[in-house]
C-alpha cells in the first residue's frame, strides 16, 4: 500500500470528514500600533562609586571654586548619589561635575556653613537634584514651586531665583530701604544689582543719586550671627531675640567675645608656629634665643607649672574678694599687675590705653603656685579646671589684642580666606556683591558734578531746648543750602536734661515743643529737605529710656525717638516735597547704636552716641605701681602738655601711629633674649611736646576700644546691655570703614587707625550755650565726612 505523502506546511482541518474549508494562519502578525506618547528616557545603569575616586573632582569643585570643605560623610553621600543617577558616564560625559556644581551652588544659596556636612540640609539638596535628573544629567532644578537654572541657581531667603542674565537685570529698581525679611548670610541678599555692562547706559535717577543706595540699619534689625568654634565660621543665630532671655544668654556674651578675639589672634602671624623653613634655620644658626611666635596658655594649663612664664588671654574682672582676676573659658586665676607695663604707649601715661574690668587683654608674666589651693581664698573649694586656680599670676606686660584690618577679616585681596561670604549687615556679602558695589560707588562718587553729594554732615549733642543750639543749627544748615550733602546725621541728647523725669522743663510737652521748634527751623531750608536724608540718633536723655534712668546710663541698644514727638518734622518734609520737584528727602529715626550702609558692603558706618571716655576714666585699673616707685619719672616727664591745637591739623590720609599695636608679622628675634617675653610691639615714637593733650586722649580712647571688637567692653553691672542683641549690634568685627563715636566730653577729632576712620563731632555748641540765651562768642563745631575718601574733617564757625 502506497504511503500518502503530504507537504510539511499542510494544515489539517478540524472537521471529522476533512470537508470544512481551510483558513490558513498568517505567517507573521502585524506589529501593534505605537502608543500616543513614548517618553525617550535613557536607561542608566547604577554603579558603586568609591568616595576616593570622586574626591579629586569634588575638591576641585567645592574647595577651589566655591571655598567649601567636604567632610567624609558628605563625600560618601555625593558619591552614592552620583553613582546611582549618573552611572558610568559620570566622568566621560561630565555629568558628575555638573551635579557637584549644582550641589555647591544650592548649599551656598541656603546659607550653609563652610564645612559641608551630611545632614538634613544636604539630604534636601540631593532630593531637589533627584527630581531634576533626566538621563543622568541635571536638567531644570525645581525647589518647591520655583525653577532654578544653572545660570541662576542661587536661592535666597524666600527661595526665589535671581535672574543674573542681562535681560533680567534691566528695569530693576534700587533696593528697598524698609524693614525686609533677613536673607541668608551668603549670596546677593536683597540687593537687586544691575548688570555691569549697563553701568554706562543707565542714567535713571534711582541709580545715579548716591542717596538712593543709603540704608540705615537699626540695631534691632541687624542680622544676628554667632561664631561656631568647631566650624570656625559665623552661622546665623537660630534663637529668636527676646528682651527677657534666659540666664544662659548672659554667659554666652563673654564666650562669644572671647571666641571672636581668640580666632582673630590666632590668625595673626605673630601667633602662628613657623615651619622648618630656611629663615627659621638661619635664625637658629645666628643663635637667636627668643622665639618669633607666641603661644597662648589656657588658665587651666597653669596647674603644676609654677615658676614658668606664660602668655594669657582672658577677661579682666574684679573677683568677689576684691582682687583682680583673669577669666577664660577654662578657669580663673588671681592676677597681680603691680609690676606690669603696657605693651603700647611706652612710659607716657597719656599714650597708654585704658585697662578696665570687662576687657579682654593679653598678660605676659610668671605663674606662682600656691600649695594651699584655691580654698585659701576664703571662697570655698572652687579650684580645679573650670574654677579658680590656686596661686596667682604676676604680670610683667599687659596689652590689648592686636587689631585686624577689615580686608584681612573678610579675606579681600591677596589674603584669601576670611568671612567674605557672611552678610553681617543684611545688605549682601562682600564676596557676592562687593566688587559690583565698589564699581558702582566709583562711578557715582568720582564724577565732578557729584562732589557735593559725597559729603555727610555729622552733629552731636543737639540740645533743642537751648536757643544757642537752634542758632548754631541754623548757621550750619545755611552753609549747605547751595550744595546739599547726602546726609545730615543729628545725634542726641536732644534735651539738656533727662526727659520725662517729672519736672516741668523735661515733661512730654516740653520735649515735643523742642522738636516743633526744630521742624520750624527745617521748614526754612526746603532744598535740604528735598535733596538730603536726615538721620536722628538718640542719647541717654531721650525717651523712653530716660523716664527710667533719670540721666544715668541707659540700656543699650535702645530704640529711636518715638513717633509721638516727631509728627511735626514729618509734616515739614511732606510740605517740602509738595512744593518742590520730584526729589524726595526723608527723615529716619533710628536706634543707638546704628549702622549706615552706603553701596551695600562697600561702605559701612557705625554710629554710637555715648560718653565712653569718661566711663573709661572712671573704671580704669591702676597698673605698675611698684615699677613707678622703683624708677620715678623726672619732673619734666610728669607734666602733661595742655596746648590747644586743632585736631583737624593732623594728617588723616593714612593711619596714625598711636601706640605701636601688634604688627601683622613677627619681628626679628631680640638680642640678648629677655626672661619674660612680651608680644612684639612696634617702636613707639616719643610724643611731641607740642601735641595737644585732647588729641592724646582721643588716641588713648581709640587704642582702647578698637582692639576689644565691641562698643561696650564693660561688665554688665557697669554698662547694662540687651543680652540677645549685644553680640551683633555692638560688635566691631569686622572693623567698619568708619566709626562715628559721638562723645560730648571730648573735643572734636578725626583719626584713622588700622584703616578705620574714627570720628567725634563733639558738642554742637562748644563754648557756652547753657545759660539759656544766645550770647556772643559761641563756637559751633561739627564734622564733615567724605563718603568717597572715607575720611572726616573737623569744621568750626563762630556765631554771635
Amino acid at each position: 500500500m502506497d504511503t500518502l505523502k503530504r507537504p510539511l506546511d499542510a494544515t489539517l482541518s478540524s472537521s471529522p470528514a476533512f470537508g470544512t474549508p481551510l483558513h490558513p494562519i498568517p505567517a507573521q502578525r502585524p506589529p501593534p500600533p505605537p502608543p500616543a506618547f513614548k517618553p525617550a528616557i535613557q536607561t542608566i545603569l547604577p554603579i558603586i562609586l568609591p568616595p576616593a575616586t570622586l574626591r579629586p573632582l569634588a575638591f576641585r569643585t567645592f574647595t577651589k571654586k566655591h571655598n567649601l570643605t567636604l567632610n567624609a560623610s558628605a563625600l560618601q553621600s555625593l558619591a552614592t548619589f552620583i553613582g546611582r543617577h549618573c552611572g558610568t558616564g559620570w566622568r566621560e560625559e561630565g555629568t558628575g561635575e555638573k551635579v557637584l556644581e549644582e550641589a555647591a551652588r544650592l548649599w551656598k544659596a541656603e546659607g550653609g556653613a563652610v564645612i559641608v556636612e551630611d545632614g538634613e540640609r544636604l539630604k534636601g539638596i540631593l532630593k531637589t537634584l533627584e527630581g531634576s535628573m533626566s538621563g543622568g544629567k541635571v536638567g531644570l532644578v525645581r525647589k518647591g514651586s520655583t525653577a532654578i537654572s544653572r545660570q541662576s541657581s542661587f536661592a535666597f531667603g524666600n527661595d526665589s531665583a535671581v535672574d543674573l542674565t542681562k535681560d533680567g537685570m534691566r528695569g530693576m529698581q534700587r533696593p528697598s530701604l524698609g524693614n525686609e525679611e533677613r536673607t541668608s548670610s551668603f549670596g546677593l541678599s536683597k540687593l537687586h544689582v544691575e548688570d555691569p555692562a549697563d553701568d554706562e547706559h543707565d542714567d535713571d535717577e534711582a541709580s545715579t543719586d548716591p542717596r538712593a543706595w543709603l540704608k540705615v540699619i537699626s540695631a534691632f534689625d541687624q542680622p544676628r550671627f554667632t561664631y561656631d568654634v568647631e566650624k570656625k565660621h559665623f552661622i546665623p543665630s537660630p534663637i529668636k531675640p527676646s528682651p527677657f532671655p534666659p540666664p544662659s544668654h548672659k554667659t554666652a556674651i563673654f564666650r562669644e567675645r572671647y571666641n571672636i578675639i581668640h580666632q582673630r589672634l590666632l590668625r595673626n602671624e605673630a601667633f602662628q608656629a613657623p615651619s622648618f623653613s630656611a629663615a627659621l634655620q638661619k635664625s637658629r644658626r645666628d643663635g637667636g634665643g627668643a622665639a618669633t611666635n607666641y603661644k597662648i596658655t589656657p588658665v587651666a594649663n597653669l596647674l603644676g607649672r609654677g615658676g614658668s612664664s606664660h602668655l594669657l588671654l582672658g577677661q579682666l574682672i574684679v573677683a568677689p574678694t576684691g582682687t583682680l582676676a583673669l577669666n577664660d573659658p577654662s578657669g580663673s586665676i588671681s592676677i597681680s599687675l603691680e609690676h606690669a607695663t603696657p605693651f603700647q604707649g611706652g612710659t607716657d601715661e597719656n599714650a597708654q590705653p585704658y585697662f578696665c574690668p570687662g576687657m579682654i587683654v593679653l598678660v605676659d608674666g610668671v605663674y606662682e603656685e600656691d600649695w594651699a589651693g584655691a580654698g585659701s581664698s576664703g571662697l570655698g573649694n572652687t579650684g580645679g579646671v573650670g574654677g579658680t586656680i590656686g596661686g596667682r599670676f604676676i604680670g610683667f606686660g599687659i596689652g590689648g589684642p592686636p587689631v585686624e584690618k577689615r580686608d584681612a577679616s573678610l579675606g579681600a585681596g591677596e589674603s584669601g580666606g576670611g568671612f567674605g561670604w557672611t552678610d553681617f549687615m543684611g545688605t549682601g556679602s562682600d564676596r557676592a556683591v562687593g566688587t559690583r558695589m565698589r564699581r558702582l560707588e566709583r562711578r557715582l562718587l568720582t564724577a565732578p558734578e557729584k562732589e557735593d553729594r559725597r559729603k555727610m554732615v555729622v552733629m552731636s549733642e543737639v540740645t533743642l531746648n537751648e536757643p544757642a543750639t537752634l542758632l548754631a543749627l541754623r548757621k550750619v544748615l545755611s552753609l549747605y543750602t547751595s550744595s546739599p550733602p547726602t546726609t545730615f546725621l543729628l545725634m542726641g541728647n536732644f534735651l539738656s536734661a533727662a526727659a520725662l523725669t517729672g519736672t516741668r522743663d523735661t515733661d512730654s510737652i516740653a520735649y515735643k515743643e523742642a522738636f516743633n521748634e526744630l521742624a520750624a527751623l527745617l521748614a526754612d531750608f526746603p532744598s535740604l529737605l528735598r535733596h538730603s536724608t536726615f538721620v536722628f540718633v538718640p542719647g541717654d536723655n531721650d525717651p523712653w529710656a530716660s523716664a527710667f534712668s533719670a540721666g544715668a546710663s541707659t540700656l543699650i541698644p535702645r530704640d529711636g525717638v518715638p513717633e509721638l514727638f516727631t509728627s511735626r518734622i514729618k509734616r515739614a518734609f511732606a510740605n517740602a516735597k509738595e512744593a518742590g520737584d520730584s526729589s524726595k528727602g526723608e527723615a529716619i529715626w533710628t536706634s543707638n547704636p546704628a549702622r549706615l550702609s552706603l553701596f551695600g558692603p562697600a561702605h559701612e558706618i557705625c554710629v554710637f552716641r555715648d560718653d565712653i571716655s569718661g566711663r573709661f576714666r572712671r573704671a580704669v585699673v591702676r597698673i605698675g605701681q611698684a615699677t613707678k616707685k622703683d624708677s620715678p619719672l623726672e619732673p619734666e616727664e610728669q607734666q602733661q602738655p595742655h596746648t590747644n591745637l586743632n585736631p583737624s591739623d593732623e594728617d588723616t590720609d593714612g593711619d596714625i601711629l598711636m601706640s605701636g599695636a601688634l604688627p601683622s608679622s613677627p619681628p626679628a628675634p631680640p638680642s640678648p633674649p629677655q626672661p619674660h617675653l612680651a608680644p612684639p610691639v612696634q617702636p613707639v615714637q616719643p610724643q611731641s611736646d607740642t601735641e595737644a593733650y585732647p588729641l592724646l586722649l582721643a588716641k588713648k580712647t581709640i587704642l582702647t576700644l578698637l582692639p576689644q571688637s565691641t562698643l561696650s567692653p564693660f561688665p554688665l553691672s557697669l554698662r547694662p546691655t540687651h543680652w540677645d542683641y549685644t553680640p551683633s549690634s555692638l560688635s566691631l568685627y569686622p572693623l567698619p570703614h568708619t566709626l562715628v563715636l559721638a562723645d560730648a566730653e571730648m573735643e572734636a577729632y578725626s583719626l584713622v587707625f588700622e584703616g578705620c576712620c574714627v570720628l567725634n563731632p563733639g558738642r554742637l555748641v562748644v563754648d557756652g550755650g547753657t545759660n539759656g540765651r544766645a550770647g556772643k562768642g559761641k563756637r559751633v563745631g561739627w564734622c564733615e565726612y567724605d563718603s568717597w575718601t572715607k575720611r572726616g574733617r573737623v569744621r568750626g564757625e563762630w556765631v554771635g
